[in-house]
């Protein structure tokens, strides 16, 4: 967009995907139904983008199971196609939020730069010290800032890990029971959550008080049509 006096300069928004590709999201198809939700979902975010005249949205994804890697780079919204992941190993939580913690710091981030999102998926317990992981992550003026949402896929999923993750006592792990409910929520963490990433509340400084500057809206009242099975 152009305005008398030049362009307007957007400012960066990362959007990052944190994937429990453990063997256990084998089970009842879990990681085939994850991977068409985020498949699913792209349109919806690319066309969100095009309403935001500020933010410059960058998307990128983090696997763990027996260690963790990154497998798609920041890449922006309009070019991003998502990688299909598999299931097996162990669930090394505190691995990814090690490396999570190392591209939170100033550079490569920048002081411009609104919070990041974060979106944790997964459906069972941490097999590594994911504390310290944590700890790292909370460390860094961008990891406090960040606004992190975490996805409980089944029962079987840690509540108080993905609770501990989120760190606000207004918000609560999501979860779906179904791969109905798991579109559904990664749609909403998609659009609706980007949406009021990209608007925050003030300018405040990232090295103010841990709180997030961003007001969330509630999560949908998930009404499900078929029949629960994680």
């Amino acid at each position: 967009m152009t305005l008398p006096g030049g362009e307007i300069s957007k400012r960066e928004l990362h959007f990052i995907w944190i994937v429990d590709c453990s063997g256990s999201m084998r089970d009842d198809g879990k990681i085939q139904s994850l991977n068409y939700a985020i498949r699913e979902a792209i349109p919806h975010m690319q066309k969100e983008a095009e309403s935001n005249f500020q933010a410059n949205l960058l998307i990128s994804a983090l696997k763990f199971s027996t260690g963790a890697q990154w497998f798609i780079p920041p890449t922006s919204v309009n070019d991003f196609k998502w990688i299909d992941v598999e299931a097996k190993g162990h669930t090394d939580l505190g691995q990814a939020l090690v490396l999570l913690s190392e591209i939170l710091h100033i550079p490569p981030m920048t002081n411009r730069g609104l919070p990041p999102v974060l979106v944790l998926l997964s459906d069972g317990q941490p097999t590594d010290n994911y504390e310290d992981g944590l700890n790292k992550l909370l460390n860094e003026p961008w990891g406090r800032k960040a606004i992190r949402i975490s996805i409980a896929i089944g029962e079987d999923a840690n509540m108080k890990v993905l609770d501990r993750f989120i760190g606000d006592e207004e918000r609560s792990p999501l979860l779906a029971r179904n791969p109905e409910t798991l579109s559904n929520y990664i749609r909403w963490v998609s659009t609706v959550v980007q949406a009021a990433s990209a608007r925050p509340k003030s300018q405040q400084k990232i090295h103010e008080p841990l709180d997030s500057n961003v007001e969330i809206p509630k999560p949908p009242e998930m009404i499900s049509t078929a029949t629960d099975v994680w």
